[in-house]
């Protein structure tokens, strides 16, 4: 049988007020293990594409139709998730409206980069979101 890594997707959700005022990206507190905050995100179902999955899962977590989606980054270390080998594809996005925490989310949150509490972040996302931020333009 072959095996091959989990394939997820993770979201960078840029959200602007009404004057397209840019206030931060989202973070949601997990209801599972491992618990701590984390980009919304989840795993692609088969037969779904990922652009699909990323606006299915934003809609799911945080109950956010989102737009503007780009391509970042893929991640795939290995260890990057302790509970298996999981690759994550990650997008840029941007909504307009404040996130509802839903599905797996327990919490959901707007921080200004300078905010993050990178010490409570899970996976590695930590690093993902410092790599969004070297090379962001805000």
């Amino acid at each position: 049988m072959i095996q091959t890594p989990h394939l997820a997707v993770d979201g960078i959700i840029r959200i602007y007020n009404h004057e397209n005022e840019f206030l931060g990206i989202v973070l949601i507190k997990r209801k599972n293990k491992p618990f701590g905050l984390a980009l919304p995100g989840g795993f692609v179902d088969i037969g779904e594409k990922v652009e699909d999955a990323l606006k299915r899962e934003m809609l799911e977590e945080v109950s956010l139709k989102v737009e503007k989606e780009k391509l970042f980054n893929v991640y795939s270390d290995p260890s990057r998730d302790k509970r298996f080998h999981c690759v994550s594809i990650v997008y840029e996005c941007a909504a307009f409206k404040m996130p509802k925490a839903a599905d797996d989310a327990k919490e959901a949150y707007i921080f200004a980069f300078d905010d993050i509490p990178f010490n409570d972040l899970v996976f590695d996302h930590k690093r993902i979101i410092e790599d969004y931020i070297k090379n962001s333009i805000i």
